[in-house]
Order: C-alpha cells, then sequence, then structure tokens
C-alpha cells in the first residue's frame, strides 16, 4: 500500500478539475485507490516522463486527462503534482 501525498498545487488543480470535469469525479477517485493499492497497475498505464520533465512519472485518468506524480518506491509514497489535459499537464 502507498501513500498520497497532495500537493499544495495538485490540490489547487484537483478541485478545478472536479469543478470543470463533474462526469470524471467517480473515474479520479478510482484511479485514487488504485495509485494507493498498486501505482504500477497496467490500466494505469504509468509512465516516465522525458526532458524538462525527467524524474516525474505520469498515470491516465482517460485518453486526454492525465496526473503527474513522483513516486517513491523505498518511502511507498506518491507524491502527486498536477492533473489536467495533456497539454496542461505537460508544459
Amino acid at each position: 500500500m502507498y501513500t498520497l501525498l497532495w500537493s499544495a498545487g495538485f490540490t489547487r488543480a484537483a478541485k478545478r478539475f472536479a469543478l470543470q470535469h463533474r462526469e470524471l469525479r467517480a473515474r479520479f477517485a478510482a484511479i485514487l485507490s488504485d495509485l494507493e493499492a498498486d501505482p504500477f497497475q497496467p490500466h494505469l498505464k504509468y509512465h516516465h516522463l522525458a526532458g524538462k520533465l525527467k524524474g516525474v512519472q505520469a498515470v491516465s485518468l482517460t485518453h486526454s486527462y492525465h496526473i503527474t506524480l513522483t513516486v517513491m518506491i523505498t518511502e511507498k509514497e506518491i507524491i502527486l503534482l498536477d492533473i489536467g489535459s495533456h497539454d496542461e499537464v505537460y508544459r
């Protein structure tokens, strides 16, 4: 089991995302629950980022929306960084 740590930026982005995308609230909650259980589940599409976001990972919420995060495997912690569309989170 992993511990989810919400950064201040993620908290703001998650609130904004939930207000704008009410239809995805249940999916968002399910993805967070799955991340806590095991971030490497195939349906999460966990992947490492490159370029200026090297060292950051991402999972897919839907085809269009992603959650960026940092996984500290030794500590079993996941730091949630951002949520939004592909262009928003990979800026």
